[in-house]
């Protein structure tokens, strides 16, 4: 028998705006969360996951929260969900205050324990949608994962296309007798960056790729740097381009093509189509032999290598005078393309494409 997987979903502060009180108790305090409602529809009547909301009610039904406060307005909300064709298979609310301590109160799990001892439920890849920490302590209790609005830029489009359509992460590994390089991307992170090559000009470019782009980049790269730059370069290259190809997957849903920016003096134009067909054009000229500790021999071997191993094609062009500003102007415009390439639409989530396969 298929494991059936469970949203549990916050109340205040994510299906609805939690007031500075922390309380809603009439309907002037009203709001649904911006992008719920589509989001969330779409959830329900695409996937199937088991719906339980979760809410901590502090002190509900005391002088502080009278009940003829609270249900008039819960009813509401949940009425104005139904006719989205929102509904949820259980409801649990706590009361207590936080000094009370309660196993039931998140992050304590004793009102879901049913779930998470039962074999017909998957729990390992359910998730708590939330607002606070508490929540991802909640998750983390539970023993699934967490989908928390506004940590990391999430909102309710990201949580919608999460749980449609899938992460897109990717671990390479690239072990030679020249070089020993280990890369891990999220093409849907933030930007964070742990970046190791032993070229500090590599390291800030590369650094350039995961801020811009919005990726999560780890690249840990060891090299013969003893003999020169050249292998380091290249084969970093190779196993970002087989990264980001994987990462990618089948490429359903995504714009496919992406950039042109100015850096002071340069403008620098990056176009890429993630096409499968790799191809390299480059117009581009340096005077200096180095950027820091980088050859400029090797910018066009670099783009090149991340070419073919990604299977993209790609245009880059750069004017200026500064060549610092523009190599530097062509990695962030690689990384804006990049960004805007891979942006996927869950409501046209089809191969980009006259072919049918990329």
């Amino acid at each position: 028998m298929k494991q059936q997987r469970i949203l549990f979903i916050d109340r205040d502060g994510t299906l609805i705006e939690e007031p500075a009180d922390e309380q809603i108790d009439s309907f002037e305090k009203l709001k649904f969360t911006q992008g719920m409602f589509r989001n969330l529809a779409f959830i329900r009547q695409k996937l199937d996951f088991r719906f339980v909301m979760v809410s901590n009610q502090d002190g509900l039904g005391t002088a502080s929260f009278p009940e003829d406060t609270f249900w008039p307005v819960h009813n509401f909300i949940l009425q104005t969900l139904e006719g989205e064709g929102i509904t949820f298979d259980e409801q649990l609310i706590d009361r207590h205050f936080p000094e009370d301590n309660a196993p039931t109160r998140k992050p304590g799990t004793a009102m879901v324990e049913k779930y998470m001892h039962d074999p017909q439920y998957d729990i390992a890849n359910s998730y708590v949608i939330g607002d606070r920490e508490t929540d991802a302590a909640f998750a983390r209790n539970i023993g699934c994962k967490a989908l928390i609005l506004g940590r990391d830029g999430m909102t309710w489009d990201r949580i919608a296309e999460l749980l449609f359509a899938g992460e897109r992460t990717a671990e390479v590994r690239r072990t030679t007798k020249e070089t020993d390089i280990y890369i891990k991307v999220n093409l849907d992170g933030s930007g964070q960056c742990d970046i190791e090559t032993g070229l500090g000009f590599f390291n800030h470019m590369l650094e350039q790729i995961g801020k811009h782009g919005g990726l999560d980049l780890t690249i840990h790269t060891k090299g013969d740097l003893n003999v020169d730059e050249h292998h380091t370069i290249e084969d970093t290259a190779l196993a970002l381009g087989e990264c980001l190809l994987r990462a990618l997957g089948d490429k359903r849903g995504t714009e496919r093509y992406g950039y042109s920016l100015p850096m002071d003096d340069c403008l620098c134009q990056v176009c890429l189509d993630f096409g499968g067909r790799p191809w390299l054009v480059w117009d581009a000229e340096f005077k200096r032999e180095h950027v820091g500790d980088m050859p400029t021999e090797m910018f066009l071997h670099f783009f090149k290598s991340l070419s073919d191993a990604a299977r993209m094609n790609l245009n880059i062009k750069a004017e200026g005078d500064n060549e610092h500003h523009k190599i530097e102007g062509i990695f962030k415009a690689l990384a804006r393309s990049i960004k805007m390439a891979v942006r996927r639409d869950i409501y046209h989530y089809e191969l980009p494409s006259t072919k049918g396969t990329l």
